[in-house]
């Protein structure tokens, strides 16, 4: 019964309570994906949902796209003159106001925002640094945010911004431990960064000795490093991390080149990231995208969606087909992946 109440109330349903001598209802399918026509063949690694109605998506080929009709329709908003950028994270603070982050060394890392729906766009960073690469982006509000780099010179690189993506300045180094050798951030779902609160901020990482999730309690100033079961190497760590409130997170990932590998691929956190452990019942293989709804999550990658009613402690395989990255918001969930897909859960 809890698990059915909880799967309710992640998909918004209203179940009819059973009267004497009327046959009771057949029982409730569970959830599924149902596909949106975008139109797009683009790969769709950017995802953030605002609402039932509206959620923006961005992936290669300068692709953002933008839907206010529950995905019926999509429009193409991107930036004009972007075609050869991956924009692999996108964060939406409702129909009209959006920031974009494209990936890639010195200057195909940029970030663009726009005011107005995407019929314009403001570039308000573009990397100078060679030896930059930005992942992700992700803000506190709708005027704090931060966007993270893989390490410069052994030290990972934050930008912050107070003024939502006008402007951005670089974090201290000193307020961060260093990184491990060949540690690095995964720009697989737009997931590698996650902020919960007003000061709140973690880091997904890869590729070193050690899985690791970074947390900042100062929005962003002053950073500690924790290891977490996941494994690590140049293709394997953690690709997502998300937090539900500043205690209960949970992070996911595994090994992208060994997606059906056996190795445990989730760990949670109820200490606000400073201590992590495997659950007992895990999704199986690589996933690369997590959002929680309420107390339940769902996880997605290439190999198939799970989700979990517990707060990540048990989990349930409920599609076999391939997203990249999830999000939601006010109880509607969306996902996104290759050849333009976005789909929408329902019953």
């Amino acid at each position: 019964m809890r698990v059915a109440r909880a799967l309710l109330v992640l998909l918004g349903a209203v179940v009819p309570l059973a009267l004497p001598g009327v046959a009771s209802a057949a029982p409730c399918p569970g959830p599924s994906w149902s596909v949106t026509p975008t139109g797009s063949t683009a790969r769709l690694r950017g995802l953030d949902a605002v609402s039932p109605n509206v959620a923006w998506a961005s992936g290669t080929g300068g692709t953002v796209l933008r839907t206010t009709d529950r995905g019926r329709t999509w429009k193409q908003v991107g930036p004009p003159g972007t075609s050869a950028l991956e924009f692999r994270d996108i964060e939406a603070f409702d129909a009209d106001h959006a920031v974009a982050l494209s990936i890639g060394p010195g200057d195909s890392s940029r970030i663009y925002r726009t005011n107005d729906a995407g019929a314009h766009w403001q570039l308000s960073f573009t990397n100078t640094d060679l030896n930059a690469f930005y992942d992700c982006v992700a803000f506190f509000d709708e005027h704090r945010g931060l966007a993270m780099s893989d390490p410069v010179n052994g030290v990972f690189r934050v930008l912050s911004t107070k003024d939502g993506g006008r402007s951005w300045q670089a974090v201290p180094s000193s307020g961060f431990p260093p990184a491990l050798p060949g540690e690095a951030g995964f720009a697989a779902s737009g997931q590698c960064i996650t902020t919960s609160g007003p000061r709140d901020a973690w880091i997904a990482t890869g590729g070193g000795a050690h899985a690791r999730v970074l947390h900042s309690s100062d929005g962003g100033f002053h950073w500690q490093a924790s290891e977490t079961p996941l494994p690590s190497s140049a293709s394997a760590g953690v690709f997502s991390v998300e937090f539900r409130d500043p205690r209960h997170g949970v992070a996911i990932g595994g090994d992208y080149a060994a997606p059906d590998a056996p190795g445990p691929a989730v760990a949670v956190s109820d200490d606000g990231g400073r201590t992590w452990r495997t659950p007992s019942q895990a999704p199986k293989g690589y996933r690369s995208g997590l959002a929680w709804s309420g107390d339940s999550v769902i996880a997605v990658g290439p190999g198939g969606s799970d989700l979990s009613v517990d707060a990540g402690r048990h989990w349930k395989s409920f599609d076999s087909g391939t997203f990249d990255t999830v999000s939601c918001a006010r109880g509607a969930c969306w996902a996104a992946g290759d050849q333009g897909r976005v789909a929408t859960l329902v019953h």
